[in-house]
């Protein structure tokens, strides 16, 4: 078997985490939690694999790493911030924990690519005992370069029994057309949306509307970028199954003991009073701070 895109670019280091090399580059792997609702507690149930470029000892933006990488060069790119990911999450997360994982549509021009970083994705998997059931394969909201590239992309994903979530969901027709094309078991409700949906007891009311059939259909939702202890308050209020945001934890940058998180019991205080029945809203004068943004158990103010 060929040697993985993505391995060629790592580097392992004696505390078990590994890097990745990509020109003047220097690429770690930070992992933020995503909480469940289960019985009035908040559990770190899964990770999402964020990319931290640094130019020797100098952070480098996401964005503008991304923004710098030639159109030819995306898909390396793209392996090997999955591999690095993947390797890191073996070596730090809970083994029960979902590791969520982000691809770009626009890299996969026909169904060949995507078996091949398939292909590649799946030695990883193999190096390092990972069951491929704990992978979610976050679509982010870029444009892919066809619908038949992306259902094909998306088709050759769900054969091999990984998950799939659709990332940045708004009330767009565009987003729920990609919803209803590539029936995702997770939805990632876009976080500006949410937030000034929350803001209002119709907003509120059509947010836990929308929720609701998303559950109905046995998808899952995930209300991200949550940075305010009321919109906590009020995600778990939606109906929605799963939560993150600073308001919970930054991301952590490996190595780290990602097993320091603990149950947070979400206290009943400081809630809004929304009137939902004539879409009035009653916010509290001043809104609760934020959580702890450290590890260890979080408990709302």
């Amino acid at each position: 078997m060929s040697k993985s895109i993505g391995l060629a670019h790592i580097i392992r280091h004696d505390d078990g985490s590994a890097s990745g090399v990509w020109g003047i580059h220097a690429l770690r792997s930070a992992f933020q939690p995503i909480f469940s609702f289960e019985a009035g507690r908040l559990y770190p149930s899964a990770f999402e694999g964020l990319i931290r470029p640094f130019r020797g000892a100098d952070a480098v933006p996401p964005g503008v790493f991304f923004a710098a990488i030639d159109a030819a060069e995306r898909l390396q790119v793209e392996t090997l911030t999955r591999t690095l990911h993947l390797l890191n999450a073996a070596a730090f997360l809970p083994r029960q924990a979902s590791i969520f994982i982000n691809f770009d549509p626009s890299v996969f021009i026909d169904r060949s690519v995507s078996e091949h970083a398939l292909r590649d994705m799946r030695q990883v998997l193999a190096e390092t005992g990972i069951d491929p059931r704990r992978i979610v394969c976050e679509i982010t909201e870029k444009k892919p370069p066809s619908e038949t590239a992306l259902f094909e992309f998306v088709g050759v994903l769900k054969a091999s029994g990984l998950r799939i979530a659709v990332d940045d969901f708004g009330s767009d027709e565009s987003d729920i057309k990609r919803i209803r094309d590539i029936k995702p078991d997770i939805v990632k409700f876009d976080a500006h949306w949410i937030s000034r949906l929350m803001e209002s007891g119709a907003g509120f009311a059509l947010l836990k509307e929308m929720v609701a059939k998303f559950e109905e259909k046995g998808i899952r939702t995930v209300f991200e970028g949550l940075e305010e202890s009321w919109q906590l308050q009020l995600a778990e209020r939606s109906g929605a199954s799963m939560v993150q945001g600073f308001a919970l934890a930054l991301p952590e940058i490996v190595p780290a003991n990602f097993d320091l998180f603990e149950p947070a019991i979400a206290e009943p205080a400081v809630r809004p009073n929304l009137n939902i029945a004539n879409g009035a809203a009653e916010l509290p004068a001043v809104r609760a701070q934020k959580l702890s943004r450290s590890f260890g158990k979080r408990t709302f103010p």
